[in-house]
């Protein structure tokens, strides 16, 4: 094979495309040892979900906490971060105003430190009450204009899951699951995964649930890889030790299978 032709598809691309089409011929096994050792390259350039808005949810506390954070995203390859701070009625009642006024004072710092990644803000909504009235108002966050991250109690189903679900996208909005792979009520029924899924919903996994492989979380989202049903995969850094064991993941066999299975959506743009 020229070298000319495997420096312009990258090394990575050809051991993917030999490996898919299973070839049998010794010269193509022989391509594949010799490029078998390259180092693996995280496809994921825009982080989805994070907490590092300093002082408005359990993320990060002061600026420059925030700072330090994204410096090592930068570091990794990050070109984008997608940040979600939560918003749940009782505990983080945060609003729009809030939320961008925060954005921007991390935007300045970023600038001012000459720190040269994108950053932007949704919100990761917490399905309740509050969160129907904000629909019905039309007063949300969505991600690249259209996507609705939101999350629900670990432990059981909100009664008004579906009707959360109709009328975000009553609104046109595309609801996204945050971390399904957390929630406890669905592990012995992976039909409702499925239904969901039916439903329209996307579903956005964490890294760090693939950090300690003793854990029912770990162990579904395998479940969930397996079926090929991840749409995005993102950080939910609230410290530097989450960035830390993302930078472990990402090197792990487990990370490249998520992309081996699952059609995702946040790699190099949003689609």
């Amino acid at each position: 094979m020229d070298m000319d032709i495997v420096t312009a598809m990258g090394k990575n691309n050809i051991i993917n495309f030999l490996s898919y089409y299973n070839f049998k011929n010794t010269t193509i096994n022989k391509i594949m040892q010799l490029f078998s050792h390259c180092a693996f390259k995280n496809p994921i350039s825009i982080d989805l979900h994070s907490h590092l808005l300093p002082g408005i949810d359990d993320g990060v506390s002061t600026l420059e906490e925030s700072l330090t954070i994204i410096k090592k995203f930068k570091s990794l390859g990050y070109t984008k971060l997608i940040i979600t701070p939560h918003i749940i009625s009782d505990s983080y009642p945060n609003t729009k105003e809030i939320i961008q006024k925060k954005l921007l004072e991390v935007q300045e710092a970023l600038k001012k430190e000459q720190i040269d990644i994108e950053i932007e803000a949704a919100a990761e909504y917490y399905v309740d009450m509050n969160f129907l009235k904000l629909i019905e108002k039309d007063e949300l966050i969505p991600f690249s204009g259209k996507y609705l991250l939101f999350e629900t109690s670990y432990l059981s189903k909100p009664l008004i899951l579906e009707k959360a679900i109709f009328d975000m996208q009553a609104k046109g909005y595309i609801p996204v699951l945050a971390h399904p792979e957390r929630y406890r009520y669905m592990y012995n029924d992976i039909d409702y995964y499925m239904k969901l899924k039916s439903l329209g919903v996307l579903f956005q996994m964490n890294t760090k649930s693939l950090r300690n492989t003793s854990s029912p979380v770990y162990k579904m989202a395998l479940k969930l890889i397996e079926l090929g049903v991840i749409d995005f995969i993102g950080s939910d850094a609230h410290r530097i030790h989450d960035v830390v064991t993302l930078e472990r993941i990402i090197s792990e066999r487990v990370y490249k299978n998520i992309f081996e299975k699952n059609n995702i959506l946040n790699m190099f743009k949003l689609i």
